[in-house]
């Protein structure tokens, strides 16, 4: 169901490779809602992905852009706001890789040009547009930027490996440049924690299908699916929050605030009656 919370309104969204990407579900919601919109990623993800369809389907430009590259983040917001006659008023950052990760290196024992592009992919990227967006004046006053970000900023969570750095760096870049850009243009950032969701990327950390099934029986209300995120971030897109700044948004069934919970407990104590399981502390009476 639409509600024209975006009617009349611009925005550039980040990230969107395929149907699985969270930035695809946000675009679709953005034009349901009545945006108009840019579509932007790396030349490469364009040739490899399936943006060429969204972009038809929603009716949007497309302008390739390394977002690590500061010439082409000038490019795509001169482009963007002569396509859209003025100033853009809101952007989706969802833009995350790791090559530790995808090489499956142990976070004792990363490659450090390695996790240098994991940080500047991940998280100096949003510096990085936040920045050429301010000296182009490019977003609009109240204008509204979200990047998509991950517990395991706060939390240490098995395998997320060097990523966890990154999403810490790209929360803190959201606090201190929403402080300038809200006092300056009264232009809003935040971050969405967002649920474990099946994405291109997420699929690829190792473990990933275990940690949602143990995210699902945590969350009194579940996983947030991909879907409902986009849902969140239309809202966050919308005049309805326009003094909303400066936060990291959990969007997690509740999985954030929890500790331990009975499904949770249930799974846990049946691990315990297999007697065979090396994991069983039952089975270890030194432990």
């Amino acid at each position: 169901m639409a509600y024209n919370l975006l009617k009349g309104k611009k925005g550039i969204i980040f990230g969107a490779l395929n149907n699985q990407s969270i930035a695809w579900k946000v675009a679709e919601r953005a034009h349901e809602e009545g945006a108009h919109l840019v579509l932007t990623n790396t030349a490469l993800a364009i040739r490899m992905g399936e943006l060429n369809e969204l972009a038809e389907r929603t009716g949007s430009a497309m302008i390739p852009a390394d977002a690590t590259s500061v010439a082409d983040l000038e490019n795509l917001f001169k482009q963007a706001m002569e396509i859209f006659g003025g100033q853009v008023d809101f952007v989706l950052h969802s833009i995350g890789m790791s090559p530790n990760v995808r090489k499956k290196l142990p976070y004792d024992d990363i490659n450090y040009d390695f996790f240098s592009k994991t940080l500047d992919i991940s998280a100096i990227s949003f510096h990085k547009m936040i920045q050429t967006a301010k000296k182009l004046d490019a977003i609009s006053e109240w204008g509204s930027i979200v990047a998509l970000s991950y517990i395991a900023a706060q939390r240490t969570l098995f395998e997320y490996n060097d990523m966890a750095d990154a999403k810490a760096v790209l929360e803190s870049i959201s606090r201190s440049f929403g402080y300038i850009y809200g006092r300056e243009k009264h232009v809003r950032i935040n971050t969405i924690s967002q649920s474990p969701t099946p994405t291109t990327a997420g699929q690829g950390v190792k473990g990933f299908h275990g940690l949602m099934d143990f995210t699902e029986r945590m969350s009194p209300l579940g996983n947030a699916t991909a879907d409902e995120c986009a849902d969140y971030c239309i809202t966050m897109f919308s005049d309805l929050t326009r003094k909303v700044t400066m936060q990291n948004l959990y969007h997690d069934g509740g999985f954030s605030s929890m500790g331990m919970s009975a499904r949770a407990m249930t799974q846990y104590n049946k691990s315990l009656e297999c007697k065979e399981c090396k994991e069983n502390p039952l089975n270890h009476p030194e432990s």
